[in-house]
């Protein structure tokens, strides 16, 4: 059953990058739906003990010890649930849009979504790593082609970034499988199958290696800082679809990289890289919240405050225990749904003011009350205002973080909480009250 959430998302997108004779709105729309559905039936059978549900395990190559494995467990049937969710209200974000080839537009968004659910459920390192590139040619050619002023620039630093990243993470996924055992089953002298890379021991310095390797392509991944220089200009550039299956899915295979495969495949240099990893990420909360309480452009001040989310999610999720990453599973999905909704917004105002300065926006929650209500809840949501959806995951986090570091990170994340309150403030605030613009045609 779980082999659907890839061949329905691949042969809707063949059949669209192949031919124009196809309604491209209604072929995406559907075969999105029908992925939720099976996502809804396997969640319905869905074990909840913490062992695999929904298992395919066929040979690939079985003399390299390649397999077809596929699998769910909590952590990847949530975000296996995140993606398959918001697809197609992605895709319906785009109904408002006239692209130029529109069959390819809505292929591509499709072929991501079968590489988003790959990387998800992959059992094998190999496969992990090729549905992990296979997500980045989608969305290249998604920002390149439909892209905005300078896209060429942009989403080639953002390719050039993520795919040497992975590079490292290649290197190190071999290091690990050499030192395998052989299976006697296949006759392979080593496998890529997760069970046996985890059970690897690896030596100190060995492991200090392959932490570094897996590190460098999660962190430009999610991003953490200082590897985060192509996000702002990317999420900027991009089409709002684009934008929406960057932040609020892509992102999180980094860290479900970290959770699946970093931590576990090399927990002997846990304890040596912890606090250089802890360190940028904190660094990279305060330093993105200070810089988006600067923005003026709406979609980059949401950028910003992207960089700061993810930060905290990263330093709850390497503090490496139980209340940090529940809190950062949690928050996952959280900052999935809100920011799409930020970013929904954003290109709401964007298309009917023609610009995304805030101080255009003034007086929007007289001419728009429900377009202002609805900004104002998933702003509230972002900032993680207890009885919201991003409270529970926040407050976990900073006591994840906190129980790791005897407070002095939890001091400075609440500090982070409040420049990233500060900016969401200033997002929603000329908004609202300001007066000095009355927008047309806004009632919604």
């Amino acid at each position: 059953m779980s082999l659907l959430l890839l061949l329905i998302p691949f042969l809707a997108a063949l059949a669209l990058l192949l031919t124009r004779a196809l309604p491209a709105r209604r072929v995406a729309l559907v075969a999105s739906l029908a992925n939720l559905a099976v996502t809804g039936v396997l969640l319905a059978g869905f074990n909840g003990d913490g062992s695999f549900s929904h298992e395919i395990n066929v040979p690939w190559v079985p003399a390299a010890g390649i397999a077809l494995h596929l699998g769910l467990d909590g952590i990847s049937m949530l975000l296996v649930l995140l993606t398959n969710l918001l697809a197609p209200l992605i895709i319906l974000s785009s109904f408002s849009r006239n692209f130029d080839l529109e069959g390819r537009y809505y292929g591509l968004v499709l072929l991501m979504l079968g590489a988003l659910n790959g990387v998800f459920m992959a059992m094998d390192g190999l496969l992990f790593y090729v549905f992990y590139e296979l997500a980045l040619i989608p969305i290249y050619f998604i920002c390149a082609i439909w892209g905005g002023e300078n896209r060429i620039r942009v989403t080639l630093k953002f390719f050039i970034y993520t795919f040497v990243g992975s590079l490292f993470m290649l290197v190190a996924l071999l290091a690990v499988y050499l030192k395998t055992p052989a299976i006697v089953e296949t006759g392979a002298a080593h496998s890529f199958a997760w069970e046996h890379l985890v059970a690897v021991e690896l030596d100190a310095n060995t492991a200090w290696w392959v932490m570094l390797g897996f590190f460098l392509a999660f962190a430009v991944k999610m991003p953490l800082f200082p590897f985060h220089t192509w996000q702002p200009d990317t999420y900027v550039s991009a089409p709002t679809g684009g934008t929406m299956l960057l932040s609020g899915i892509m992102l999180k295979m980094g860290i479900y990289g970290v959770v699946r495969w970093m931590v576990p495949l090399a927990p002997e240099a846990l304890h040596t890289w912890a606090p250089v990893f802890l360190g940028l990420a904190v660094v990279g909360i305060v330093y993105a919240s200070i810089i988006a309480v600067k923005q003026s452009d709406l979609k980059r001040l949401i950028a910003y405050s992207s960089i700061a989310h993810v930060g905290l999610i990263a330093a709850g999720v390497l503090a490496w225990n139980k209340t940090g990453v529940q809190g950062g599973m949690i928050q996952m999905l959280s900052h999935g749904i809100n920011v799409v909704g930020l970013f929904f917004v954003a290109d709401l105002l964007e298309r009917r003011l023609g610009s995304r300065a805030l101080f255009d926006m003034g007086g929007i929650a007289r001419s728009a009350p429900r377009l202002a209500t609805l900004f104002m809840i998933v702003t509230l949501g972002a900032i993680a205002v207890p009885l919201t959806n991003g409270f529970v995951g926040e407050f976990l986090l900073l006591n994840g973080v906190g129980i790791t570091t005897t407070g002095w990170a939890q001091q400075r994340d609440l500090r982070s909480s409040w420049a990233r309150c500060t900016c969401c403030g200033r997002t929603v605030w000329p908004c609202s009250v300001r007066q000095t613009v009355r927008p047309p045609n806004l009632k919604t």
